[in-house]
């Protein structure tokens, strides 16, 4: 595994920064991309070998230096995990076309520019994809007319990405974390939020950063060598309730 290089976005902090972490203690050597440069130095520095590369995976011209630089250190690519994301939430009458353009720059168009960047070193050898949706993609929800719809998105890209590339022996598989007890949640999930949603996971809590960059590197790994165009919700269960009552749980 110590020849093989993994490219996670959106990896100077959280389910990013977590996966980058697993992977590097799996031997793999790992290039941390975000537009953060001064929290990506710091993450960067906690994984000895460790490329980091500011980039806005927005941004076509950034992303094209930042795969150029990937190729001059690394000369592979193994793996590619599309986790950078931006969360805004608002209802439609509120959303403008601005603030949707916002979220579908980082949330769809991200993972568009950077899985096509990426091909010419990932069909090279084979290697694996993994995107990062939300449990918004899969249930709909209020507040996030934005959000939900990109990462709905980035769901059937991903199945997309399976269908074309199976052939030159790349597998795409999408990771939708329910949630999760990153920073962001601790600071915008209100008490009665979060009570909620311990109500109506059957796992009955939040899960972790770590919980989630299990699935991810479980689906870039060889353990998973025939898993293309799959869908894992890591949400404790979540999904599976639907709208059932959790007052009707025995």
């Amino acid at each position: 595994m110590k020849d093989t290089v993994t490219l996670i976005t959106g990896a100077a902090r959280g389910i990013g920064l977590a996966t980058a972490t697993l992977f590097h203690a799996e031997g793999r050597r790992v290039v941390l991309l975000d537009r953060d440069a001064e929290e990506l130095a710091t993450a960067a520095a906690t994984l000895p070998g460790a490329l980091s590369v500011t980039c806005d995976v927005s941004i076509p011209k950034q992303v094209a230096q930042a795969l150029t630089e990937v190729e001059q250190s690394c000369g592979r690519l193994d793996i590619l995990v599309n986790n950078a994301g931006v969360a805004d939430f608002g209802p439609l009458a509120e959303t403008d076309f601005a603030r949707w353009r916002r979220v579908m720059d980082t949330n769809l168009d991200g993972v568009f520019l950077m899985s096509q960047a990426c091909l010419p070193l990932l069909s090279a050898r084979g290697g694996a994809i993994v995107n990062i949706a939300s449990i918004s993609g899969l249930r709909a929800s209020t507040l996030r007319i934005a959000y939900g719809t990109s990462k709905a998105a980035v769901i059937h890209l991903t199945k997309q990405q399976a269908a074309e590339l199976g052939e030159v022996g790349i597998r795409a598989n999408c990771v939708c974390p329910g949630p999760v007890n990153t920073k962001l949640a601790l600071a915008v999930h209100s008490p009665e939020i979060r009570a909620a949603y311990h109500d109506a996971i059957p796992l009955n809590r939040y899960g972790t950063e770590r919980e989630i960059a299990e699935v991810i590197c479980f689906l870039a790994s060889e353990r998973a060598s025939f898993v293309t165009g799959q869908v894992v919700a890591s949400d404790g269960g979540f999904d599976s309730t639907g709208v059932g009552l959790p007052a009707l749980r025995t």
